[in-house]
């Protein structure tokens, strides 16, 4: 059984209520019956009923729950727990009333109300739009400081991380964090392997030097941000500053790394910025035939994820299973 079929299974058995505001796609449309046929998530789709039926082209849509904002009875409470939420941003009850026009915004009030345990959306919509409704309305979790991305990365026939399955961090959203951030990174993205991949964590905090074999301003960065994370979550295998192969592979490990209890081993891999993060998650993907995973959101109070503009309706269901279990 794949990765993917594996969280599938675990969605299924704690059916949660997931909302698609982007209910006008035709693939977020093909992907919502295949969700509910396959009883991974109860689906709301958000959008013009007439439009949606339409785009659905004969797929069986019973069962799957459509939301209107201009038309539905749960705008205007929205609007008012908008208005209360951004009153002291200077916005007026007429204008927490156009926001929740917006599908983006809708949805992440049904999360917000209880009215769904988590949203997707991306696929007509960019990552700033889709996460701009999360960040006003849910705010980041609870004992979090920041909200960042990751990646699950199964590489196909690898016998590093677990079976070839890794978390990748951050490939999609804080573009140059500093130590401080990069220690934030690594603690949530630890967590977020032990809730998807359910084994534990071994977190690789990534640098071109490995113990000091290089000295700059970058492998410093690397090097404090292992430090603040161990003295945070001391119950965590985090260890760095380690070279990819480093990190990896056993015997490179012993080598360059001797005594590490995340060397030749690690599982997580925190890359220090956005470029590398993001270089590294596409060539895997690319040239290692990888399936990639995310832009998965880890740091928000509740779930919400952003998709690729370019996804599949399979990857939507993937996404959503996900999402499913972050619930």
């Amino acid at each position: 059984m794949s990765f993917i079929e594996k969280l599938i299974e675990r969605a299924k058995s704690d059916v949660k209520t997931i909302v698609l505001p982007e209910g006008t796609d035709k693939r977020v449309v093909q992907a919502a019956s295949m969700i509910k046929e396959q009883g991974i998530a109860n689906v709301v789709l958000v959008g013009d009923e007439d439009e949606i039926l339409k785009l659905a082209d004969g797929l069986d849509l019973s069962g799957i729950k459509i939301e209107n904002p201009l038309k539905s009875d749960k705008t205007e409470e929205y609007s008012k727990i908008f208005y209360e939420l951004r009153k002291s941003k200077g916005i007026s009850l007429e204008q927490a009333a156009e926001f929740m026009k917006n599908p983006l915004y809708f949805g992440v009030m049904m999360v917000k109300n209880g009215d769904a345990d988590g949203m997707v959306a991306g696929a007509a919509n960019s990552t700033a739009d889709t996460l701009r409704p999360a960040l006003q309305i849910l705010k980041t979790a609870p004992g979090t400081k920041l909200v960042s991305a990751f990646f699950v990365m199964v590489v196909p026939d690898c016998e590093y991380g677990k079976d070839g399955t890794f978390i990748f961090a951050d490939c999609g959203l804080v573009e140059n964090p500093d130590a401080e951030q990069l220690s934030e990174i690594a603690i949530a993205s630890a967590k977020s392997f032990k809730t998807l991949v359910q084994e534990e964590p071994k977190v690789a905090m990534l640098s071109y030097s490995s113990y000091g074999s290089a000295k700059s301003e970058l492998t410093e960065k690397v090097i404090n941000a292992t430090k603040l994370a161990q003295e945070k979550a001391p119950d965590i295998a985090i260890d760095g500053e380690l070279q990819a192969d480093a990190a990896l592979v056993p015997a490179i490990a012993k080598k360059k790394a001797p005594g590490s209890n995340v060397a030749g081993c690690a599982n997580v891999l925190i890359f220090p910025d956005l470029n590398c993060g993001n270089i590294a998650y596409k060539l895997t993907e690319r040239l290692g035939k990888a399936e990639a995973y995310g832009p998965i959101t880890q740091g928000i109070a509740k779930p919400v994820n952003d998709l690729s503009r370019g996804c599949s309706a399979e990857d939507i269901v993937g996404v959503v299973a996900i999402t499913a279990i972050q619930a």
